[in-house]
């Protein structure tokens, strides 16, 4: 068994990828009362960096410093570190640990960093800190190469060594092979960490496996309450130390946890939840950042085989480091690939030229102002086109639809008026257009479908467009669209950014064409009448 069990909350610095670190004064200060009261071991207060400028409620922190408020006068036997990535923080700058309100460091680095972050190691702990040791995702170092750098770090003789499974795609064969790489090549005197992420549901369960194993090597865990970290989060705090008090009878107090997730923690998820999801695990399964996930999921166009397939295609070496325009690549590129079949565009353009076409988009409004909408057909010689959904009050001429999606929804069942962009793997349509021709230069709605539509209504030569139910989208997602199942939950910011890309690209259409809205929209100060 083994010699010492500690655990490591690090929940104000993993879990601050839920929030923006924005924990709040009197939060960060709930959350660092409750840890020290329940008597976890060792508590990270956040991230250290230059990148950043000091604020109370925010745990990113540009000097020591400025962690002093947070750090109590009654430490008990608690150990208080920070994290440092690396690259972001000069270690001449730090204090000397005897000077600092806090003990350690933890300096995290990824595998092209290796020798230069161990140098900065050792300079941290000629400084006199305990020094953790985060060499992140694992999994992308061999087993020689592994031990290759063991053997740096028994050169250091730092406090702590960790295991990183930074992509939460590790298995129990995984953990324990790396785990004995370590444990037979390590100083003695080392500890061996372990941080996880749970993108596969195994977090909890490889703890379990590495506490469980028959070793006398003294070990940190990595959790944070109610599991609080970017993706699908981390191995929970609470189920950890109640797992050590029922097992190796440890003496940690749940209680305080329990107080902190009712106060604090909850409010963050209910505003941003984190946890197990199908783009995590996918992103998981291909050992990508999960940031990808995250990027690729908030397109909400894309099918779990889509998303599964850009995983597959993507460089190896762009998969540990995240990166936005690598991502949005990656996405256009997949979009772009399909092949479009404009049989019939002539006889398309030929009845849309010259003609009024109403568009109706899935709002709200669609549905609330239906017998204004159904009384507009009746009485105007108008096209009438659907928008990514089958309206069920009035016979539409064609539907628009723009991703596997929502075709797979509602496209299947009207083949002979249905047009949709290229990249929907569809047989049988009426019409496949160019995705890559009705795209704007809005990035955040760059392939929205209403505007694709509008930009296809202008290429085919409409008269004047009248819409409805395009309302915009409300912070509340259960007033954004007329059938349910189509709700998405999205950030606040990010709407806001929608609803002002729609209405900028909306006025750049309506240079070219008259854009009337049937319904009530939010746009009506950028959109010309």
């Amino acid at each position: 068994m083994m010699n010492s069990i500690q655990v490591l909350d690090c929940t104000l610095r993993d879990g601050g990828y839920c929030n923006e670190w924005k924990f709040g004064k009197k939060g960060t200060s709930k959350i660092i009362e409750g840890l020290t009261n329940s008597g976890i071991d060792i508590i990270e207060c956040g991230f250290i960096t230059n990148r950043v400028d000091n604020d109370p409620d925010v745990t990113k922190f540009r000097t020591l410093d400025a962690i002093s408020p947070i750090v109590p006068s009654n430490r008990r036997s608690c150990i208080y570190v920070g994290m440092i990535n690396y690259g972001e923080y000069d270690p001449k700058e730090l204090p000397l640990c005897n000077e600092s309100p806090i003990d350690g460091l933890r300096i995290a680095f990824h595998k092209k960093d290796l020798k230069s972050a161990l140098e900065m190691c050792r300079q941290v702990k000629d400084k006199g800190y305990k020094v953790f040791v985060q060499a992140m995702v694992s999994m992308a170092y061999t087993d020689l190469e592994f031990i290759s750098m063991i053997d740096m770090i028994n050169d250091i003789e730092p406090y702590a060594f960790y295991i990183v499974d930074s992509f939460g795609m590790m298995k129990r064969k995984d953990m324990v092979r790396f785990f004995s790489l370590v444990e037979h090549n390590l100083k003695d005197t080392i500890c061996i960490g372990f941080h996880s992420h749970n993108n596969m549901q195994l977090a909890y369960s490889n703890a379990q496996t590495l506490v469980e194993m028959q070793s006398d090597r003294n070990l940190i865990i990595d959790s944070s309450i109610y599991g609080m970290g970017r993706g699908a989060g981390n191995l929970n705090t609470e189920l950890f130390i109640e797992y050590l008090n029922d097992n190796y009878n440890s003496n940690y107090l749940i209680k305080p946890i329990l107080e902190v997730m009712d106060e604090v923690i909850n409010d963050f998820y209910r505003k941003r939840p984190w946890g197990y999801s199908l783009p995590n695990y996918l992103s998981a399964k291909h050992n990508t950042h999960p940031n990808y996930a995250g990027y690729l999921s908030e397109k909400n166009t894309l099918t779990a085989g889509g998303m599964n397939e850009i995983f597959e295609m993507m460089d190896e070496d762009k998969k540990v480091e995240f990166s936005k325009e690598y991502a949005e690549s990656m996405y256009i590129w997949y979009m772009e690939r399909g092949k479009s079949n404009e049989t019939h565009l002539a006889e398309f353009a030929n009845s849309i030229k010259g003609k009024e076409v109403l568009l109706i988009g899935p709002a709200k409004s669609s549905e609330i102002h239906r017998d204004k909408i159904m009384n507009y057909v009746e009485n105007n010689d108008v096209v009438t086109i659907s928008v990514n959904f089958s309206y069920p009050y009035v016979k539409m001429d064609y539907l628009f639809i723009s991703n596997m999606r929502r075709y797979n929804e509602v496209g299947k069942r009207d083949l002979d008026r249905c047009v949709v962009t290229s990249n929907v793997p569809a047989d049988g349509v009426f019409l496949k257009v160019k995705y890559q021709d009705l795209l704007n230069e809005k990035e955040v709605v760059r392939d929205n479908a209403g505007l694709m539509a509008v930009n296809l209504m202008i290429k085919m030569g409409a008269k004047r467009l009248i819409m409805a139910g395009f309302d915009g989208y409300s912070y509340d997602s259960s007033e954004n669209f007329a059938e349910a199942q189509m709700v998405v939950f999205e950030e606040k910011a990010k709407l806001d950014a929608i609803n002002h890309g729609m209405g900028t690209v909306l006025s750049e259409y309506s240079n070219l064409i008259e854009i009337v809205f049937l319904t009530e929209h939010p746009y009506y100060n950028l959109i010309s009448h």
